[in-house]
C-alpha cells in the first residue's frame, strides 16, 4: 500500500502572520518554519486535576513523556477550534463541541531537539476544557500511534515536577508565558467570594437607577393594543442580540437567571450581567467580571464511549476572558488577515455580501460541531474557501419569524397609516434580510406610537465595523419637544456648505433630516451598559445620500442623565465661577446638534485612486469612534455658527461650551474600548492640548473662551479630511495620540469617583412590564 501522504503545515512569518504557503510537516520541521499548533487542557473542578497524556514511544519529538491533554498541528487550511476538536476526538475519543473550548493565550514555542535535526517554531493555541468531575479512564478511547497512557494529577504537583525540569515531562517554563495556565486555574478558583461580591455591589452602584413610566394618554385604542405585541417582538429582538454578542451568550443568561436566588453572590453575578448582556464590562473596558468556572454547566452522554454507573462529560460552556472582537459575526479563531485573503478572492456581489450589514461569516469546518446547526445550504452564499456568507434571516431564522409574526399582528391593530406601514415593512424585512423599504418607512413614520426596531449599530463588531446588531426602541412622541427642534432639520444643508473642509469633499443635496423627541417606555437588544439619549438612522449608505437620515431624541433618558450625573460632575470638576453655565439646555442641544451632524460631512466617498467607496468601508474598527468625535465637535462647531446666524440664542456661546467640557467627563467614564469613551477622549485631549480647556491647581476645570472657538473649528477640519479621503492611518495616528486616559482626565476621574457620581443610569421600565405581564 503507498503511504499516506504527509500533512501539510501553513508557513507562518516570525509574527504568526500566514505567507500563503504550505509544507510537508517533516519539512517545516527541518526548516525550522513557524507554524501552528493547538494546545487542549482538561481540568477537573471538583478535583483542581489537569489530564496528562503519556506519548507514544514512537513519537518523533519527546517520546514517552508527559504531557497536554492532547495536542496536534494545525493542518493547512484549517481552522483552530476544529483542530482542538479533531486533536480530542482522535486522540482521546472525546467528542465535544466548540463551546467546550476555552482560548487562555497563545504561546510561542522556539526550540531545537533530537540533536539539531528538530527544530520547533510553533505558535500554540491554548485551550481549557473544564469538567466538573474526572472522567473516568476507561472512558477514554487512545490512538495507541500517538498516545501511551493517560492519567489525572493536581495542578500545583504538576506545576512543581515542570520547574524542577523533571525528565518524565516535556518541559514548559512556568515562570514563563505558560504559567498563565497555572495562574488563571489558581485565581479561578480562590475562595474570594466575599471581595468578589464587594466589586460587583461596587460595579452595579455606577448605574443610578430610574424609573421610566411615560404617560400613555395619547395613544388610540389600536396603537395601545399594537403595542403590547410590539413589546413582545422586542423582547424577540432581545434575544438575537445576545446571541450576537457570543455563541454561548444566551445560554449563560438563562443559567445565571435560573441560579440568581441560590445566593446574594449569584444575585449580584445576575444583576451585573443583566446590565452588560455579556461576562465583559461595558464601563471596564471590557474585562470579564466572570469566569468559565461560573458558567453554565451541560452535560453531554455520548461524548466519549460508555461506562456503566457514569452519566457522561459534565463540562462548563466557555467563554474567553478577552471578549471576542469579532463578537459572533465571524468564526471565533478567524483573524483579519485570514478574511481579507479570503475577501480578495471573491467576486464583487460577494464581497459586498460578506461586508454587509446583515450576514454573519461562519466555517464549513464548523458545521460538524455538535454544538452548531446543520445547515442545508439554501440561503447560505457559497464560496470557494472554508469561511462562507449566512444572512440574518437565515441565521437567526426562528426568532425573526417569531418577531415577524408579532410585528404583523401589531400592524393589523394600530390606527396609524404610518405605523402600520413601518411595522408590516420591518415585518417583510426580517424574512427578506432587504431592510431598504422598511428603512424608508421609519423615517416617515408619523405616529404618537414610535417604534425603532431592527439591526442598526455596528459597534459590536471590533474587528471592521460591519455588522449590524438587532435593537429596539419604543417610545411616546414628544410633539411640543420635536417641533421646537425642527430647526436644526432645516439648517442641515447650510451646515454642510459652511463646513470646515475643502470645499471639494462637500455635497450639494444633504436632506434634512427630521427630528423626532420621544419619551422612552422600553428598549432591548443592543443597549446594554451605558444608555444612549440619542440615535440617527439609517446607517445604509443608499438612504442617507438619497434622502440623508432621521433622528431620534431621548428625552427623558437626556433629562435623568443631566439630573443623576452631569450636575453632580459639574459641582465635582467645573470651577466655580463658570458652574452657572451648565444647564439642561445647552446639554441638551448639543445632543440634538450632534445627532444632526451624524448626517452631514463624508459618508459616500471617492478616493484619490477614483475608486468609490465609504468612509465605514474605509476607516473600518476606526470609523466608529471617529464618527462619534466628528458628530460631537461638528456638533458644537454648528452651534457656534448657528447662534452667528442669529438662529439661536447667544445665551447659548458659552454654556455650550462649558456643558461640553462637563459631558466629556461623563462619556470617557464608559471606558476607551467604547467608541463614544473613546471620541470623546480625542476631543477632550485635542482642545486641553489647545489651551481650551484649562486645569486649574485647585484640580478643576474651565474653558478659556477665547481658544476653544478656534480649538474646535481645527479638530473638526482633521476628522472631517481624514474620512473625507478615507484615510485609515490617519484615522489610527489621531486616535493613538488622543484617545488616552491622560493624566488631565485622571484628575478628574479621581475628583467623580471619590464623590461616588453615578457613570450612567439603569432604566426600570414600569408601565412596559406591568403591559408585558412583568415578563
Amino acid at each position: 500500500m503507498a503511504a499516506a501522504p504527509e500533512e501539510l503545515l501553513d508557513v507562518l512569518n516570525a509574527a504568526g502572520e500566514k505567507t500563503g504557503v504550505s509544507k510537508p510537516r517533516s519539512e517545516v520541521h527541518r526548516d525550522g518554519d513557524y507554524h501552528r499548533a493547538v494546545h487542549v487542557w482538561i481540568y477537573s473542578e471538583s478535583t483542581g486535576e489537569l489530564l496528562l497524556q503519556r506519548r507514544a514511544d514512537c513519537k518523533d519529538s519527546w517520546p514517552g513523556q508527559w504531557d497536554i491533554s492532547s495536542a496536534g498541528h494545525i493542518s493547512a487550511g484549517d481552522s483552530s477550534l476544529f483542530s482542538a476538536q479533531r486533536e480530542l476526538e482522535e486522540e482521546l475519543g472525546i467528542k465535544l463541541p466548540v463551546d467546550a473550548f476555552e482560548l487562555l493565550f497563545v504561546f510561542l514555542q522556539e526550540c531545537v531537539i533530537n540533536n539539531g535535526t528538530y527544530t520547533n517554531n510553533e505558535y500554540n493555541d491554548v485551550y481549557l476544557v473544564t469538567t466538573l468531575t474526572p472522567i473516568p479512564l476507561e472512558a477514554f478511547t487512545l490512538q495507541e500511534s500517538e498516545v501511551s497512557a493517560v492519567r489525572y494529577m493536581r495542578c500545583d504537583e504538576y506545576k512543581s515536577c515542570l520547574v524542577k525540569e523533571s525528565g518524565e515531562y516535556v518541559p514548559y517554563d512556568v515562570n514563563g508565558q505558560y504559567g498563565q495556565l497555572f495562574n488563571t486555574i489558581e485565581e479561578r478558583y480562590k475562595d474570594n467570594t466575599v471581595s468578589r461580591s464587594l466589586t460587583l455591589q461596587k460595579q452595579i452602584n455606577r448605574y443610578a437607577p430610574i424609573h421610566l413610566e411615560p404617560d400613555l394618554t395619547t395613544l388610540s385604542g389600536g396603537d395601545r393594543e399594537a403595542l403590547g405585541y410590539i413589546l413582545k417582538a422586542a423582547i424577540v429582538i432581545d434575544d438575537i442580540f445576545y446571541e450576537q454578542v457570543w455563541n454561548s451568550n444566551r445560554t449563560l443568561r438563562d443559567w445565571l437567571k435560573g441560579h440568581s436566588e441560590s445566593s446574594a453572590f449569584d444575585k449580584l453575578k445576575w444583576a451585573y450581567y443583566s446590565i452588560n448582556k455579556s461576562p465583559w464590562s461595558c464601563l471596564d473596558e471590557n474585562k470579564a467580571f466572570l469566569s468559565t468556572a461560573d458558567s453554565a454547566v451541560k452535560l453531554l452522554t455520548d461524548a466519549t464511549k460508555p461506562v456503566s454507573g457514569w452519566k457522561g462529560v459534565e463540562y462548563r460552556a466557555a467563554f474567553p476572558l478577552d471578549k471576542p472582537p469579532g463578537a459572533n459575526f465571524y468564526p471565533p479563531d478567524m483573524d483579519k488577515m485570514e478574511f481579507e485573503l479570503w475577501k480578495s478572492r471573491l467576486t464583487d456581489k460577494e464581497q459586498k455580501d460578506a461586508t454587509g450589514f446583515f450576514t454573519v461569516i461562519q466555517r464549513h469546518d464548523s458545521l460538524s460541531s455538535p454544538s452548531l446547526t446543520q445547515s442545508d445550504g439554501s440561503d447560505q452564499i457559497k464560496t470557494s474557501d472554508d469561511l462562507f456568507i449566512v444572512p440574518y434571516s437565515k441565521e437567526y431564522r426562528s426568532s425573526l419569524e417569531k418577531a415577524a409574526e408579532l410585528l404583523e399582528k401589531a400592524s393589523v391593530r394600530s390606527d396609524s397609516p404610518s405605523l402600520k406601514n413601518l411595522l408590516r415593512t420591518k415585518a417583510n424585512a426580517f424574512l427578506s434580510n432587504d431592510y431598504y423599504e422598511s428603512d424608508i418607512a421609519w423615517m416617515e413614520l408619523d405616529s404618537n406610537l414610535d417604534v425603532t426596531i431592527g439591526p442598526y449599530e455596528t459597534y459590536e463588531d471590533g474587528l471592521f465595523s460591519y455588522k449590524a446588531t438587532f435593537e429596539a426602541f419604543i417610545g411616546i412622541r414628544d410633539d411640543t419637544a420635536t417641533s421646537q427642534v425642527k430647526l436644526f432639520g432645516d439648517q442641515l444643508q447650510d451646515l454642510e456648505r459652511n463646513l470646515p473642509m475643502d470645499d471639494i469633499f462637500k455635497s450639494d443635496s444633504v436632506s434634512a433630516a427630521p427630528i423626532r423627541v420621544i419619551n422612552l417606555l422600553y428598549n432591548s437588544g443592543d443597549v446594554k451598559g451605558p444608555q444612549t439619549i440619542a440615535f440617527n438612522l439609517p446607517n445604509d449608505e443608499r438612504i442617507v445620500n438619497e434622502r440623508g437620515t432621521s433622528m431620534v431624541m431621548l428625552k427623558n433618558i437626556s433629562e435623568a442623565k443631566f439630573k443623576h450625573i452631569l450636575k453632580p460632575i459639574a459641582d465635582a470638576c467645573i470651577r466655580e465661577e463658570q458652574k452657572e453655565y451648565v444647564n439642561f439646555e445647552p446639554y441638551y442641544t448639543h445632543i440634538v446638534c450632534h445627532e444632526c451632524c451624524h448626517g452631514i460631512g463624508p459618508h459616500s466617498i471617492t478616493l484619490a485612486s477614483g475608486k468609490k467607496s465609504t468612509v465605514r468601508m474605509e476607516l473600518q474598527e476606526f470609523h466608529s469612534a471617529l464618527e462619534e468625535a466628528k458628530a460631537d465637535i461638528v456638533g458644537l462647531w454648528a452651534l457656534n455658527f448657528l447662534i452667528k446666524k442669529g438662529l439661536l440664542p447667544k445665551s447659548l456661546s458659552q454654556s455650550m461650551y462649558v456643558s461640553f467640557l462637563a459631558g466629556c467627563f461623563r462619556s470617557i467614564r464608559f471606558g476607551l474600548e467604547e467608541a463614544h469613551g473613546k471620541g470623546q477622549a480625542l476631543q477632550f485631549n485635542w482642545l486641553y492640548d489647545k489651551g481650551a480647556f484649562v486645569l486649574h491647581s485647585d484640580g478643576k476645570f474651565s474653558v478659556d473662551f477665547t481658544k476653544v472657538e478656534d480649538a474646535v473649528e481645527s479638530l473638526s477640519r482633521e476628522i472631517l479630511t481624514i474620512q473625507a479621503k478615507g484615510n485609515k492611518p490617519a484615522a489610527q495616528t489621531l486616535l493613538q495620540s488622543h484617545a488616552t486616559l491622560t493624566q488631565p482626565l485622571r484628575v478628574a476621574l479621581e475628583k467623580i469617583e471619590h464623590m461616588q457620581v453615578p457613570v450612567d443610569i439603569a432604566p426600570k421600565f414600569g408601565t412596559a412590564n406591568k403591559m408585558l405581564g412583568n415578563v
